[in-house]
């Protein structure tokens, strides 16, 4: 049967319509069922406690649980993996983070490529590090540290949570910017690492806030700088490593990212609800604890944040030489 052209025309064009009426409806709809919010780490840490935060957000939010499944292992990478492998429905969503731009490079062979396979839906929050040293140690600012590290005449034990952390990382980080040597100690985690700062085992660590604050505030450890490039909010008296080491800035960060194909509707559904977190005080305030700051953008912005970490920890990586454990 042969249409008037009218009508072809017409039919035509309502064809052409179908797929973007169907992504509108997708995202209106979704989500129908439980969300997965995987977090590649163990409970407790700052990972968790922003999947935490932001499930409780989205399941008010959606009127669905988003639940938190905790699966660590690996850097991360058993929790990225676990999301890689999902469907890209928006049912299995991935607390991305600074391990994940860290590990595209530390680890020789992954069964993912992190910038292809995650799809960026929506930054969150940064968290700064602070370089504590135990009270008796002689240098009190970074100038000091620097100068003592550069006599040789002494050996400066630096402690992590282990190889390719983001404290080891923040701490290669300044090796690399300021020529001081400095030896690495892994432990088997940031708990053990405090413990051995505290017991004055080892010299110095770039650690999370939330880990060091109260002691700090008790004289058990001594701040000499926080290493983003702006004072934090948790310890406000204590200058940035930038001051004095012009263009220095690590930082912990997460976001939320999404298999890769995942509906463009879906994520930005996601994107809209997680800044809308952002402006709220209720969360904001949660992160103002550990001096958080709040990083609302775009998924394209998401994207853009993770390559320019990716490119820079790759950098770090390769200028010690450090391979996974």
């Amino acid at each position: 049967m042969k249409l008037p052209r009218r009508n072809f025309l017409h039919l035509a064009a309502g064809a052409a319509a179908l797929p973007a009426m169907s992504r509108v409806a997708m995202a209106q709809a979704y989500p129908t069922r439980p969300v997965r919010l995987i977090a590649p780490f163990a409970p407790g840490g700052a990972t968790d406690l922003v999947a935490r935060l932001m499930g409780q957000w989205l399941s008010e939010r959606f009127g669905q649980q988003f639940i938190v499944e905790n699966r660590p292992g690996a850097g991360g990478n058993i929790g990225t993996e676990t999301v890689v492998r999902a469907p890209a429905d928006g049912y299995t969503l991935l607390v991305a983070g600074l391990n994940d731009a860290i590990n595209a490079t530390l680890y020789d062979k992954l069964n993912f490529i992190f910038l292809r396979d995650i799809a960026p839906v929506a930054s969150i929050v940064t968290f700064p590090l602070v370089m504590v040293v135990p009270p008796p140690f002689p240098p009190k600012t970074v100038p000091e540290f620097i100068a003592y590290a550069k006599s040789n005449t002494v050996k400066i034990n630096m402690a992590s949570a282990g190889s390719g952390t983001p404290n080891h990382m923040a701490g290669e980080l300044f090796k690399m910017m300021t020529g001081v040597n400095m030896v690495h100690v892994p432990y088997r985690g940031a708990g053990p690492a405090l413990i051995g700062m505290l017991g004055r085992q080892v010299d110095v660590m770039f650690a999370t806030t939330a880990a060091t604050v109260e002691y700090i505030k008790a004289g058990k450890l001594r701040a000499l700088a926080v290493t983003t490039a702006t004072r934090s909010a948790a310890l406000p008296e204590v200058v940035p490593v930038a001051d004095f080491v012009p263009g220095y800035e690590a930082s912990f960060w997460a976001g939320i990212g999404a298999p890769r194909g995942t509906s463009a509707a879906i994520i930005d559904t996601l994107n809209r609800e997680i800044n809308a977190a952002l402006v709220d005080v209720k969360v904001t305030s949660r992160f103002d604890e550990f001096g958080g700051l709040v990083l609302p953008g775009s998924p394209a912005d998401f994207g853009k944040f993770i390559a320019d970490e990716t490119e820079k920890w790759g950098k770090v990586v390769k200028f010690a030489g450090i391979k996974a454990d």
